[in-house]
C-alpha cells in the first residue's frame, strides 16, 4: 500500500506508485501540447519585452499584444512554435523526474509534503532544462525574428542581435537553420547551451518554489474550505497561487536568462550590471505583467490537466478512494 492516504476516506495526493505509466505518459504529453498551444503568444510578448531596452518598442503586455497582432498577424504571436513543441518531451520528463524524486524520498522516510515538493521540484527543472535549453534558445530567437519598431519610422529599434529579417520565400524550418548557423557561426556549440545557467538558476529555484507554494496553499485551503468543496478545485487555485507567487519572486533572474540567451552577453554578472544600469528597480517588473498572466494561467491549467490524468490514470484499487 501507498503512504499518501491522508484521511481515512480520501487519497488527497495521488503518488507515483499508484498510477498505469502507460496511460500517463501519453497523456501528459497531449496535455503539455494543448497549454503550450494555448499560452505560446504570451511567450513571445514576455521574451520581447524582456529583451527590448527600456520601452523602445513595448509599452507592456496590451501594448504589445496590440501592435504584434496588428504588424504580424497570428504568426507573430507564434513564432518559435514550432521548435518550443519539441520541449514536450521535456516536460514528461520533468514531471517523470519530479513523481520519481518524490516517491525515492518517501521511500526513504522523508513525509513533509513541503519538503518533497522542494527537492523534487528542484531536480525535475534541473534534468528538463539541461535538455531543453538549445530549443529554448533557438525558439526564443524565433521569437524576435525581424522586429524592428513595428511600422515607427523614427525608431529603428532590432530585438534580434542576429540581424536576421523574415523573408517569406523560405520555410520556418530554412529560417531556423539560418539562426542556428549564425549561433553556431559566433558562438559555436555552446551558443546552444547559451544562459544555461542563467536557466538553472531562475528555473530550478522558480520550479522548487512553484511545487512548495503549491503544497503550501493546498493545505491551507484544505483547511479553510468546507469538505464538500471539489478538490481539484482547491488544487487549482492552490497551484495558480503558487504560480504567482514564485513567479514574483524569481521574475529578474528569468530576465537574466533572457538576455543571456538572446543577446549573446558574456556573464550572468555583466548581464545583471547592464540591466542595472539600464533600468534600476525596473529589472523587478519589466515583462512581469506578461509574465505572471502567462504563470498564473499556465499554473491553472496545468495543474487542472495533471491533477485530473493522475485521476484518469489511478490504478483501480485507490479509485474509489479518490475525491474530484
Amino acid at each position: 500500500m501507498a503512504t499518501a492516504v491522508e484521511t481515512p476516506h480520501f487519497i488527497r495526493t495521488i503518488e507515483w506508485d499508484m498510477m498505469d505509466k502507460s496511460k500517463f505518459v501519453p497523456l501528459s504529453m497531449l496535455s503539455s501540447f494543448t497549454i503550450r498551444c494555448v499560452l505560446h503568444p504570451l511567450s513571445v510578448i514576455r521574451t520581447r519585452i524582456q529583451v527590448q531596452r527600456h520601452d523602445q518598442v513595448y509599452k507592456g503586455l496590451a501594448d504589445a499584444w496590440s501592435k504584434i497582432y496588428r504588424y504580424e498577424g497570428v504568426p507573430g504571436l507564434y513564432r518559435g512554435f514550432w521548435v518550443s513543441t519539441f520541449q514536450v518531451a521535456s516536460g514528461v520528463l520533468y514531471i517523470s523526474t519530479y513523481e520519481g524524486v518524490r516517491h525515492a524520498l518517501a521511500t526513504n522516510g522523508v513525509d513533509n509534503a513541503r519538503a518533497k515538493s522542494l527537492a523534487a521540484g528542484g531536480c525535475a527543472s534541473l534534468v528538463s532544462q539541461t535538455a531543453v535549453v538549445p530549443f529554448d534558445v533557438l525558439s526564443q530567437h524565433l521569437m524576435v525574428l525581424g522586429v524592428a519598431g513595428h511600422g515607427s519610422s523614427d525608431r529603428k529599434v532590432i530585438l534580434n542581435p542576429l540581424g536576421l529579417t523574415l523573408d517569406p520565400s523560405r520555410s520556418r524550418f530554412q529560417v531556423t537553420v539560418d539562426i542556428a548557423r549564425r549561433i553556431y557561426a559566433r558562438d559555436g556549440l555552446p551558443g546552444f547551451y547559451r544562459g544555461y545557467v542563467a536557466s538553472l538558476c531562475a528555473y530550478v529555484p522558480n520550479s522548487a518554489l512553484w511545487w512548495t507554494f503549491y503544497h503550501l496553499y493546498q493545505e491551507k485551503l484544505f483547511a479553510v474550505f468546507p469538505s464538500w468543496v471539489s478538490q481539484l478545485f482547491i488544487q487549482c487555485v492552490a497551484g495558480t497561487l503558487g504560480g504567482f507567487t514564485s513567479t514574483l519572486l524569481t521574475n529578474p533572474l528569468d530576465i537574466v536568462r533572457a538576455r543571456l540567451q538572446v543577446q549573446g552577453l558574456d556573464s550572468m554578472s555583466k548581464t545583471f550590471h547592464i540591466l542595472w544600469t539600464e533600468e534600476r528597480l525596473r529589472i523587478f517588473t519589466k515583462g512581469l505583467s506578461a509574465r505572471m498572466v502567462q504563470s498564473c494561467f499556465f499554473s491553472f491549467t496545468i495543474i487542472l490537466g495533471y491533477e485530473t490524468i493522475k485521476r484518469v490514470c489511478i490504478n483501480d484499487e485507490y479509485r474509489e478512494y479518490v475525491r474530484w
